[in-house]
């Protein structure tokens, strides 16, 4: 009996035809895969801000020899240890006009909280190079960390003289060729002018008319003057520039060394005073705890708001932070975005903030001071 016959031919069953829709979403997902590759490697307009790395002002930090030191050290008076930390706080932008990050970097970003995706411009100003950003952030660091100092040994009752300097004058400025750097402005109009908003203040209540400057340059005194030029401000009302970068040098009675390498800005001023005024009182300010802030400072002890707060938060957060110091000026970016258990205080100025420092101390009633609420 035969098995199976050599002559007959066994054809396998077809295969069953993909029906229209099938093939069609089989194409529509290829196409959507190439596509996707293809944005993943296309330059974008944005950039993302995260958090960035949290330092104690009562602890230590690496110098640009990354040697560990102290990050706040004062010579010619009576300094106190200190327990606990006052942080401060920053944030980190990853992307430049260089080099900005892809569309699933910002895909992935745009789901996390804790970071933002923002318009290059935002970060970047057309115009301005990496080089150029990085240095303007190097001398708001002098500056606000001069504030501070001033601020702080204010508050100490200490004498601190101020005079108004000029760090830089801009190409095709009102005041290119009769200011100089290194100037020192006294007067305008005859006022005294101590700091920029005072000078700001003489310039535009002229509206454009020449400002007479009584300046000391080389040692000497001399009378400039100076035609502001009329510029639209980002409010779109009119101001009145001279077209200088201007810094405030000040006479401390004592040496206060701040040591932070590689940061910028001029958002850790309030926590620079903070720090300053802990370490040059016996007690401890923040009773041992941890508290964590952020603000620029004016020598008179005014807080001013700051960019990336939210990111700051979270930041205090992974820090262990309990408590934060917000400016109120930011308030509007605070609410409804605090994360974890974090207590947000709002602080216009540095009293606000030694008031909640003196409730974390005392154990006083914390609900009875500012915070932030819906503007």
């Amino acid at each position: 009996m035969a098995l199976f016959d050599e002559n007959t031919t066994i054809e396998p069953a077809p295969r069953p035809r993909m029906s229209r829709r099938t093939l069609a979403g089989v194409w529509a997902l290829a196409v959507a895969m190439i596509v996707l590759l293809i944005i993943t490697f296309l330059p974008t307009s944005y950039v993302i801000q995260q958090p960035g790395p949290v330092y104690n002002t009562l602890g230590s930090a690496e110098n640009a020899d990354g040697e560990e030191v102290p990050l706040i050290s004062v010579e010619g008076a009576q300094t106190y240890p200190t327990e606990g930390s006052l942080d401060l706080l920053t944030v980190q932008v990853q992307g430049n006009r260089e080099r900005t990050p892809s569309w699933f970097e910002l895909a992935m970003a745009w789901f996390d909280p804790s970071k933002a995706v923002l318009p290059i411009e935002a970060i970047f100003p057309a115009g301005q190079t990496t080089d150029d950003r990085n240095a303007e952030s190097a001398q708001m660091m002098v500056n606000s960390q001069n504030e501070a100092t001033a601020a702080a040994l204010t508050e100490l009752d200490y004498d601190v003289g101020a005079t108004l300097a000029v760090h830089s004058v801009l190409d095709d400025a009102a005041a290119a060729g009769v200011l100089q750097e290194g100037d020192l402005i006294l007067e305008a109009n005859g006022e005294a002018v101590a700091d920029v908003s005072a000078l700001r203040s003489v310039i535009n209540e002229g509206e454009g008319d020449p400002v007479e400057l009584l300046i000391v340059r080389d040692g000497e005194q001399q009378t400039v003057e100076v035609t502001p030029k009329e510029e639209t401000g980002e409010d779109g009302e009119t101001v009145w520039l001279m077209g200088v970068n201007l810094t405030t040098d000040y006479e401390f009675p004592i040496d206060v060394t701040i040591q932070l390498n590689n940061v910028g800005g001029p958002s850790a001023g309030m926590m620079f005073a903070l720090g300053i005024i802990d370490t040059l009182t016996p007690d401890e300010l923040n009773g041992g705890e941890q508290v964590a802030g952020t603000g620029t400072i004016t020598a008179d002890g005014e807080v001013g708001p700051i960019g990336g707060i939210r990111q700051k938060m979270w930041g205090a957060v992974d820090a262990g932070a309990e408590w934060f110091l917000a400016p109120e000026a930011n308030c509007d970016e605070v609410v409804g975005h605090i994360p974890g258990d974090l207590r947000v205080f709002s602080v216009e100025d540095l009293d606000d903030a030694l008031a909640v420092l003196d409730g974390v101390r005392e154990g006083g009633d914390l609900d009875a001071l500012p915070t932030c609420t819906a503007g």
